[in-house]
């Protein structure tokens, strides 16, 4: 798939990573940090919908804890993360040298995305045991979120007044720093990285809070 997208995007729209004529190769390796960041919440986006129902039996016949299949989910989403972001940087050492220090900052630009990621399982998870065409909905929806991100292009290249709409995607700031500290070597914002923070924490305790107060209308419904 970046194979594919590098070309449609930077042979046929001949799309360019700011105002340098980027390399091919440098374009794939800059999208790549925005697919990474972009898979982990649409990976646990489309398998939250029919999380609890394909596990029906832990809801009816033995007691068990089902807020934590979401964070299995997460969790499983972050490993894939950890594959791919390990091939990241096999390519961006192989071409480009040794990856600047400012990549251990990563782990901190990852925490609101993980939050806002498990609210969103929650949350999810628990609605598609009331509405079993839910999943039909967040597949139109990740490919929707793809588009309005900055994954094949960068913030700055929209009009001042798109940048603020964009903005209030949660995975703008947090593919924008990722891709700061991985590829440029720029320390992250860190005002912006705290408001996203505190924003994904408020996310992840509604959906928490949300799934304890359906969760037991499960066992009816199923």
């Amino acid at each position: 798939m970046l194979t594919v997208y590098t070309f449609v995007f930077s042979v046929i729209f001949k799309a360019r990573w700011g105002a340098n004529d980027s390399s091919r190769l440098e374009f794939a390796v800059i999208l790549f940090i925005g697919l990474i960041v972009y898979n982990v919440l649409a990976d646990a986006m489309l398998r939250s919908p029919m999380l609890i129902v394909s596990n029906a039996n832990f809801v009816k016949k033995i007691k068990f804890p089902t807020e934590i299949l979401p964070i299995v989910i997460v969790l499983a989403s972050l490993f894939h993360m950890l594959i791919s972001l390990f091939v990241w940087l096999l390519a961006y050492s192989l071409f480009f040298g040794f990856p600047h220090l400012t990549i251990i900052y990563l782990p901190i630009i990852l925490i609101p995305l993980c939050l806002f990621t498990l609210g969103i399982s929650w949350f999810l998870s628990s609605l598609g045991v009331f509405l079993r065409d839910l999943g039909q909905i967040t597949g139109l929806l990740t490919t929707i979120l793809m588009f309005l991100s900055p994954i094949f292009y960068p913030l700055s290249a929209l009009p001042t007044a798109f940048q603020t709409i964009l903005q209030l995607n949660p995975l703008t700031i947090i593919i924008e720093q990722a891709r700061n500290v991985l590829m440029w070597g720029i320390p992250p914002a860190w005002l912006e990285l705290l408001i996203i923070t505190l924003c994904s924490l408020f996310i992840a305790a509604c959906g928490y809070v949300w799934f304890r107060k359906t969760a037991q209308g499960f066992a009816d419904v199923l």
